[in-house]
């Protein structure tokens, strides 16, 4: 048998898109402190290409609702997972099937810490009466607490950006890079999970007819409804370019290391393009950077919100599911214009990328 010293570190993180991608900065830290260490992550299958990059972690995809449905499936995988020989086990998502795979763990030695999720916290910052209106912590130093509780400090300050990927010439990423090689190109991901994080099609297409005027648009994300609005836009304007469709995740992501701009809702694609040193440009609706949610080391300034002034409810929920009577319309309160200048700002302190 392996020294305990030698064995890997089991991760897990379940959960939507946005929530995985929020854990690579944190473990590009943990890698610069400890490159030796090695690190078993279990997750979704799609979300693989995120650790692509480390080379000391091996990546369990594994299907929750098939192969690991229900009880029984969890003491499959934690069988399968126990045999891995684990030293300690990092639970970054804390809910009802990870607290059931700890305890099993637990009975077995193993050391196990799961995030704090701060609840409390959250129920007085998204309350209506008496709220307490003061940012939550950054879900990444929550991320980098739990490998702290297993002996693993985690220092964010020592994150570094990986290099942009080489891309073939042959590649369809490169053929779409290549069409326009002299324009800025600002990603644009106009959709969230819920309806409260969505600013209106309407107003983004203002944004959108104004911005492809002088430079390319790359549209992101998407269901299968919003697809079709997707298309809409790229057949209505030149300089758009919908790749939702074209592309996967992986050649969606090395897209992303090569834009100037990403204009996201509190959502996923803004939390990728963060990932990778891209300037992000926030829209918050019925959700707020208090909630912890920030895209890694993006300036405050970057976050664009609806005046509490107005609409004091907000943060109406940690994950934008709620909006109270009143408030449907809060979004649209965030003009255009605002939008607008603040993305032509952005661009004016950067340099092109892909070049």
């Amino acid at each position: 048998m392996n020294k305990k010293s030698d064995r890997p570190i089991l991760v897990y993180r379940f959960s939507s898109l946005g929530d995985i991608a929020m854990t690579v900065p944190v473990l590009r830290s943990f890698f610069n402190s400890y490159p030796n260490q090695k690190i078993v992550f279990v997750s979704r299958p799609y979300v693989s290409p995120l650790f692509e990059e480390f080379d000391n972690l091996e990546f369990i995809p594994i299907d929750l609702n098939n192969n690991y449905k229900g009880l029984g499936g969890l003491f499959s995988l934690f069988s399968k997972l126990y045999g891995k020989r684990v030293r300690a086990v990092v639970d970054l998502h804390g809910v009802l099937r990870t607290k059931i795979l700890n305890i099993l763990f637990r009975l077995t030695f193993t050391k196990v810490k799961s995030i704090d999720k701060g609840r409390a916290e959250r129920k007085k910052l998204i309350r209506k009466k008496n709220k307490i209106f003061k940012p939550l912590t950054q879900v990444h130093y929550k991320y980098s607490d739990v490998f702290r509780g297993i002996g693993f400090p985690v220092d964010l300050s020592n994150h570094e950006y990986p290099i942009k990927p080489f891309l073939h010439q042959e590649s369809i990423e490169q053929e779409i890079l290549s069409k326009n090689p002299n324009k800025k190109i600002i990603g644009i991901a106009p959709f969230a999970a819920h309806q409260g994080k969505n600013y209106p099609l309407d107003l983004m297409q203002k944004v959108i007819a104004y911005l492809q005027k002088d430079y390319i648009i790359y549209l992101f994300g998407g269901g299968n409804d919003n697809l079709k609005q997707l298309n809409i836009w790229e057949n209505v304007y030149d300089n758009v370019i919908h790749l939702s469709n074209k592309l996967n995740l992986e050649q969606q992501i090395n897209i992303i290391n090569y834009l100037d701009l990403m204009i996201s809702m509190d959502s996923a694609n803004g939390h990728l393009a963060a990932n990778y040193n891209i300037p992000v440009l926030t829209l918050w609706g019925m959700t707020h950077p208090f909630c912890g949610f920030n895209p890694f080391d993006q300036p405050q300034e970057n976050s664009i919100t609806i005046d509490r002034n107005h609409y004091p409810y907000i943060p109406t929920s940690i994950f934008g599911n709620k909006i109270p009577k009143g408030y449907e319309n809060a979004f649209r309160t965030i003009d255009p214009k605002v939008v607008i200048e603040k993305a032509l700002d952005i661009l004016s302190k950067t340099t092109l990328r892909h070049s």
